[in-house]
């Protein structure tokens, strides 16, 4: 029996036939389904609101917008966010923005929210290597299910954020619990436990 290789995509080619589904991302050049369900999105919801929050308290330029793919420069790989802060200084250098909701430089990030599914391998192990080589100064994983490796989220495995901020290339990680709070560089006013996100899902 012979077994067909999934064609590969191209970022201009999932833009083109993908770039409005928030069902899909690209990794290299695969098309990946993030499962997206009402109770992932309500939690991913309630953290897009406090981080408004916490921009308007700060009245920092930054914006969340409503759909943001990252496309990595010299792959075939676009990521979809759950949530993403972008510094609006910055979005006149980028090069497709004009055109489309698409970010190719770390430097027009602040902060990438990636809420956990069951493709929990891609956000704590492929998404932080590349949100690192990007220069995304911090990344939070909410794993709100307690779904993940041990080596990610430890023994027993629990609701959990990792808070990943950026020291040269590498992510310091710090693994959240219960009524931690959120050290946040960007947001440092910001006031929110891993209790109180977990929450958004019941």
């Amino acid at each position: 029996m012979v077994q067909l290789q999934p064609k590969l995509l191209t970022v201009r080619d999932f833009i083109d036939h993908y770039g409005d589904n928030p069902q899909y991302e690209l990794i290299g050049g695969e098309l990946t389904n993030v499962e997206p369900t009402g109770i992932h999105e309500q939690v991913a919801g309630f953290v897009g609101r406090k981080l408004n929050v916490a921009i308007d308290q700060q009245n920092a330029p930054y914006v969340i917008p409503y759909r943001c793919l990252i496309k990595l420069l010299g792959t075939e790989t676009a990521f979809r966010p759950d949530v993403v802060v972008l510094d609006q200084a910055q979005l006149a250098q980028e090069p497709l923005w004009q055109q489309e909701p698409v970010i190719c430089r770390g430097a027009s990030i602040k902060l990438v929210v990636e809420v956990v599914s069951t493709n929990w391998q891609n956000d704590y192990a492929r998404k932080t290597e590349d949100y690192a080589l990007l220069g995304v100064p911090e990344y939070w994983i909410v794993g709100y299910l307690g779904l993940g490796g041990r080596d990610y989220i430890g023994t027993p495995k629990q609701p959990t954020v990792t808070l990943c901020v950026l020291e040269g290339d590498r992510y310091q990680k710090q693994v959240l619990h219960g009524d931690d709070l959120l050290r946040s560089p960007t947001f440092p006013s910001l006031s929110l436990t891993v209790r109180q996100i977990c929450m958004a899902s019941q």
